[in-house]
């Protein structure tokens, strides 16, 4: 999902529309619209309409989020194979996508994610992917926890969700300052972060959680080295 036109007075107000809307005036603008009124007005609709949506436009920042989860589980289930994957091939597929979606709207996602200094107000948009995400990789869990056989075996689906939330958070951040092309780093903190999640749940965590964190620290000291050389 990306900006489209704005709305005009022969198009029908929708969800979508207003959220096309508000994505291109951000993108334009720079900034975020100054009020409601303004914001109908130069979209030719009314304010009726826009509350009969949202109530305010932090409902709007976080249907953007909610958008992008939606279309990219969407994209996921049109694989024919998805349904024969295991979890782990799941939740990688998911991120995949998820992050493909972000990269198509990465001007507009950087700007949302830096708008405030404050690191808390720019992740109160994300309240309702989180929740969106925690029930995904709970069903996950639930679904392997079936699998086995003891009670002691079976992994708290609470702890591994706050997990897989922490660890979208840690690609989100990644993502944002790649810089190498077509974000393949990205990918590949993608595909550790994935096996280190389900690593820890099939309880065989110390080899891929050390391989994960070498290669940030790799990562992230060699970009402060190559840096500090210029």
């Amino acid at each position: 999902m990306s900006a489209k036109k704005t709305t005009t007075a022969t198009n029908k107000v929708t969800r979508a529309s207003i959220i096309s809307a508000y994505m291109q005036y951000v993108l334009e603008h720079e900034e975020t619209p100054k009020s409601v009124y303004k914001f109908c007005k130069n979209h030719k609709m009314k304010e009726t309409e826009f509350y009969s949506f949202f109530g305010s436009f932090e409902g709007v920042r976080q249907e953007i989020w909610t958008s992008f989860f939606n279309h990219a589980m969407e994209l996921a289930h049109k694989n024919k194979a998805y349904e024969q994957f295991g979890n782990q091939e799941k939740m990688l597929t998911f991120f995949y996508t998820f992050f493909e979606i972000l990269t198509a709207n990465r001007s507009y996602v950087l700007f949302a994610l830096k708008e405030h200094p404050g690191m808390m107000k720019n992740l109160s948009q994300l309240k309702v992917l989180r929740s969106l995400l925690k029930e995904f990789a709970g069903a996950l869990i639930e679904d392997a926890n079936d699998e086995k056989q003891m009670k002691i075996l079976k992994q708290p689906v609470s702890v591994f969700s706050e997990g897989a939330w922490l660890q979208t958070l840690l690609i989100l951040k990644y993502w944002m300052e790649d810089t190498s092309a077509n974000f393949e780093k990205t990918d590949v903190v993608i595909e550790k972060s994935v096996r280190a999640i389900f690593d820890v749940f099939q309880t065989t965590p110390l080899e891929s959680v050390l391989d994960f964190g070498k290669f940030l620290w790799k990562e992230r000291f060699g970009s402060a080295q190559r840096a500090s050389s210029h």
